[in-house]
């Protein structure tokens, strides 16, 4: 890859980086807090716990990104970025432009999803 990309790619990785720690699916935490007044019926336990529960799961989504990203970051500046880790083929620059942070070229991608999806089944 040429450094001209690489460099787009490094710029894309970085907007993406500062749009999820900006955000406020990180930062807010008024979702976490159960008020009095909801204790004393069951529905808005149930309603909370379920909002918390989501909460939880797009933050959790949100930070791993966060994680793929810095590895992507750090893989530019040490050379393997944009190199499958299971073939070490180059990934697509069409799948890279969508997911920048991706680490599998798009065949293996659809094995390893294919693979979870039959271990969830």
């Amino acid at each position: 890859m040429e450094k001209v990309e690489m460099e787009k790619f490094k710029a894309l990785l970085l907007e993406h980086k500062a749009r999820i720690q900006n955000g406020a699916i990180l930062t807010s935490k008024d979702d976490l807090h159960i008020s009095s007044d909801d204790l004393a019926d069951e529905s808005d336990i149930a309603s909370n716990v379920i909002n918390q529960h989501v909460s939880m799961n797009m933050r959790h989504r949100e930070l791993n990104k966060l994680r793929l990203i810095n590895e992507a970051l750090y893989r530019i500046d040490n050379g393997g970025y944009g190199h499958c880790e299971e073939c070490e083929e180059t990934i697509g620059m069409k799948r890279l432009q969508n997911q920048p942070w991706a680490t599998l070229c798009i065949t293996h991608a659809e094995e390893h999803e294919r693979l979870q999806g039959q271990r969830a089944g």
